[in-house]
C-alpha cells in the first residue's frame, strides 16, 4: 500500500541510512529478524501462545449419579415442569480465549475498485486534509492484485479468530461494487466499539525493498480526527501482530520502511487518523518485488500470515 491512503505508487523508497549495527547485524535472515522481535515485543513474545483453540469436542465430565437399582422412582408430577432455557452461546459461536471480543478486519481495497474510478477518487475528509475515497491497489508483476491477496488473507484470519471465539466483522466481504471510502471504514470499526481493527494489505514498493511492515496512526487532532486515545493501544497492537508475524512467517522486517523495526507512523491515512478504537495496517510484503511476490501468492504462506496476525491480536486481546 505504498500509496498515499490505500494506494501506493511502485515508487523506491530510500533506506534510511539510520540503522544501527545492531539491527544491521540481526534483520539478514528471518531468524534474526524473529530474535528482534523478541527482544522488542517483551516478555509475551516468548511465552506460550495464548490463543490456540480448545481441542475440538472437549467437554466436561459429570459426575455419576446413584444406581438406579438403589433409588426408588418418582412419583410422576400432574404438570410438566418448564424446560431450562438454554445459555446464550459466546460471541463468536464458540468458547475460546477470545469470546467477548470484537474484532473488525478490513482488507484493504476491493476488487471493484478498477471499474468504479471516478466513485473512489472522490474527496473525503481525514481530519488533516482531503483524500481519495479509496483506491485500486497494487499488484505483482504478474497481475495478482493487492485486492485479492488481502481478502483471501482477510477471510483466513476470519475463520482464526472465529476458532477462538471472537466475533469478527468485516468492512466489506464481496458485498459491495467498490470501496468502502476509507472514512465509511473508520466508522464501521467505531460503531462495532471493536476491541482491535486491522487493515490488511500488501505494499507496491521497488524491486529489491522487501519484508513486512506495521503502520501505526500518530497523534493527530485536527478537524474531526483525534488519535490522542488510541495511539497507546495501537502501538501495543501493532507491536505484538508484528513479533508474532516474523515468528509465524519468517519474513523479516522491512529494508525499506521503519529502520528495521518493522513499525511505521503515519498521520496521513484516514482510515487511522478517523479510528476511535485501536486500530493499525499490516503491510504484508511488497508486491512488486519477486521474491516476496512468490510468498504473497503462496497459499500456504498467506496461511501463515493470517496464523501470525491472529496471533497478535490475541496476544493483544489476552495480555
Amino acid at each position: 500500500m505504498s500509496y498515499d491512503e490505500n494506494q501506493h505508487s511502485p515508487r523506491p523508497r530510500r533506506t534510511r541510512g539510520t540503522l544501527t549495527v545492531v539491527i544491521a547485524a540481526l534483520v539478514p535472515s528471518a531468524l534474526a529478524g524473529w530474535l528482534v522481535w523478541l527482544a522488542m515485543s517483551g516478555p509475551d513474545d516468548s511465552e506460550p501462545q495464548k490463543v490456540l483453540p480448545l481441542p475440538s469436542g472437549q467437554t466436561t465430565a459429570g459426575k455419576p449419579g446413584p444406581d438406579a437399582s438403589d433409588t426408588p422412582s418418582p412419583t410422576p408430577p400432574t404438570t410438566s415442569a418448564p424446560a431450562p432455557t438454554p445459555s446464550a452461546p459466546p460471541k463468536g459461536g464458540a468458547a475460546g480465549p477470545l469470546a467477548g471480543k470484537v474484532v473488525v478486519v478490513d482488507p484493504g481495497h476491493n476488487p471493484g475498485n478498477f471499474k468504479h474510478t471516478s466513485e473512489i477518487n472522490k474527496l473525503v475528509d481525514i481530519g488533516t486534509n482531503r483524500k481519495e475515497c479509496d483506491t485500486t491497489g497494487t499488484s505483482t508483476n504478474d497481475g495478482y492484485t493487492e485486492a485479492a491477496f488481502t481478502r483471501d488473507v482477510s477471510q483466513r484470519l476470519r475463520t482464526l479468530l472465529e476458532k477462538q471465539g471472537a466475533t469478527v466483522e468485516f468492512t466489506h466481504d464481496n458485498d459491495r461494487a467498490f470501496g468502502p471510502c476509507v472514512d465509511e471504514r473508520a466508522r464501521i470499526g467505531n460503531k462495532a466499539k471493536a476491541d482491535a481493527v486491522v487493515s490488511v494489505h500488501a505494499d507496491g514498493s521497488a524491486a529489491g525493498n522487501r519484508g513486512f511492515h506495521v503502520i501505526l496512526p500518530a497523534l493527530v487532532s485536527a478537524g474531526g480526527a483525534d488519535t490522542t486515545a488510541i495511539v497507546g493501544p495501537s502501538r501495543d497492537l501493532g507491536e505484538r501482530i508484528a513479533g508474532k508475524f516474523v515468528r509465524a512467517t519468517g519474513s523479516a522486517p522491512s529494508n525499506y520502511v521503519g529502520d528495521g523495526t518493522a513499525l511505521d507512523v503515519r498521520k496521513d491515512l484516514g482510515g487511522l487518523n478517523l479510528s476511535t478504537v485501536p486500530k493499525v495496517f499490516i503491510e504484508c510484503g511488497n508486491m512488486r518485488d519477486a521474491q516476496d511476490a512468490a510468498l504473497l501468492t503462496s497459499s500456504g504462506w498467506r496461511q501463515k500470515a493470517a496464523q501470525g496476525i491472529a496471533d497478535g491480536i490475541g496476544s493483544y486481546l489476552t495480555r
